[in-house]
């Protein structure tokens, strides 16, 4: 069956036909599309195009429709049909007839499709959400049990300041957040809805959009039927919060990946989520996030797959815009895999606190603490940033850290040294001391945690 052909003298080649039917991928938009057409039937019901009993036939049909396909989707997958709409569309005519063929009347696939996957969008969204309130819970989680970890802070991959453990994994949970509030936007930005606008230029019935749009939870209208059919902003909105969310998984993979290495040795992924090597028996090898930070990628192209697409197209609806959903479907499920993946991770890590610790103390992290003490004694930024600057050539030619060296040494480069530096340079008191509002300090640190929590 198709849902055109009478203007038609010859029978559409086999190829043709296959390279043109999108039913192996927008099959899964079907629930969608059976709550759009039980609303555009009571429409039009209340055009009196049908009548009662032709309304609640095809609802009831529609709805053992729903029920048959629910838990297997397959029986779809098996028909030649063009697209999700003609499939469902045939089935309703075999189900009950000639009142199915009165469906479609006022509708076209071009509103039919935005409507339907705009739907799909916000059901997706709302999984999104969830799956990323549950992987801020596993790193509050592991944040409140290693508030006491010293940890180096890196910049440009190079020891700079001591940092909690705790404080690391923060940076990731606001991450997530500012991926939830991107969610949250398109939620507003995508809750427009299209049907009824025919498939260009409205429809000739009479019809209360905003009714029909309220049977189908939107909380408004789309203005304007060319651009009703042709937008896609929604699509290319989820697909770059999506490929900011990878960015942010990819980050933290690689972070992993590190602090998992044979050179840090901060911390032990559990054998549940690592594998061997096939040649070399005393590997465990980080896939799982080898794996994320590489499907990264995959979602990135997506995003610029649909912006290639779309860049060139006239108003308003054109074939090319069937591309959209392949490559939407598959970044929303790539990222939402990676997320469940990542609090998998998360659930099983163990912190080498020894080895954290001896990686701040066995490095110049409290350089910058060194500095202020002099800066507390009323030596100016410049001069003191030079001084210690030389301390530290020393200290690395003499093969020692800052608490290492004689007093004497430190009055060598400035009077203003006393023996106090050295509790001023204790790692603890670096730490302390950072109590600025979001600061590393175990004080501020709970706080975050605390109000995390209120939050999630």
């Amino acid at each position: 069956m198709f849902l055109w052909g009478g203007r038609f003298k010859e029978k559409s080649d086999n190829t043709f036909l296959n390279f043109n039917r999108s039913l192996h991928f927008d099959y899964i938009l079907v629930e969608q599309d059976i709550l759009s057409l039980i609303s555009w039937s009571k429409f039009l019901l209340s055009s009196k195009v049908i009548n009662k009993f032709e309304q609640k036939s095809i609802e009831k049909c529609l709805n053992e429709i729903k029920e048959n396909v629910k838990n297997n989707l397959n029986i779809i997958l098996k028909s030649n049909c063009e697209d999700i709409h003609t499939w469902l569309e045939s089935e309703i005519i075999r189900k009950i007839g000639n009142i199915g063929k009165k469906i479609r009347t006022g509708r076209s696939r071009n509103e039919q499709i935005t409507t339907s996957l705009k739907m799909w969008c916000k059901h997706v969204i709302n999984k999104l959400i969830k799956y990323i309130k549950n992987l801020q819970i596993k790193i509050l989680t592991l944040s409140e049990k290693c508030i006491n970890i010293v940890m180096p802070g890196y910049t440009h991959l190079q020891i700079a300041q001591p940092i909690l453990f705790s404080h690391w994994c923060l940076s990731y949970y606001e991450m997530l957040h500012r991926d939830k509030i991107r969610l949250k936007h398109i939620l507003q930005e995508i809750d427009f809805c299209p049907l009824g606008s025919g498939a260009i230029s409205g429809v000739s019935y009479k019809i209360n959009r905003k009714r029909l749009a309220k049977e189908i939870h939107f909380s408004d209208i789309t203005k304007n039927s060319i651009d009703s059919v042709s937008d896609r902003d929604y699509v290319i909105e989820i697909l770059s919060a999506s490929s900011i969310g990878m960015m942010h998984l990819s980050r933290l993979s690689e972070d992993l990946i590190f602090f998992n290495s044979s050179e840090t040795n901060f911390i032990e992924l559990s054998d549940c989520i690592t594998s061997g090597s096939s040649l070399m028996p005393q590997k465990k090898n980080p896939d799982v996030l080898e794996l994320i930070r590489g499907k990264c990628g995959r979602v990135y192209g997506s995003l610029i797959s649909i912006l290639v697409t779309l860049k060139g197209i006239p108003m308003s609806y054109n074939k090319d815009m069937q591309e959209d959903k392949e490559c939407l479907f598959d970044a929303i499920n790539t990222w939402s895999n990676c997320i469940n993946m990542m609090a998998l991770v998360f659930k099983n890590i163990s912190v080498n606190y020894k080895n954290c610790l001896r990686s701040v103390e066995n490095s110049f992290a409290n350089s910058t603490d060194l500095l202020d003490y002099l800066v507390s004694k009323g030596v100016s930024f410049k001069e003191s940033h030079d001084i210690v600057g030389k301390i530290v050539l020393y200290a690395i030619n003499k093969k020692k850290y800052l608490n290492q060296i004689k007093i004497s040494v430190f009055k060598s480069y400035s009077d203003f040294f006393e023996n106090d530096l050295y509790d001023y340079i204790s790692i603890k008191n670096v730490l302390n001391r950072k109590n600025s509002f979001g600061g590393t300090s175990k004080k501020q640190v709970l706080h975050s945690i605390k109000t995390a929590k209120k939050k999630i």
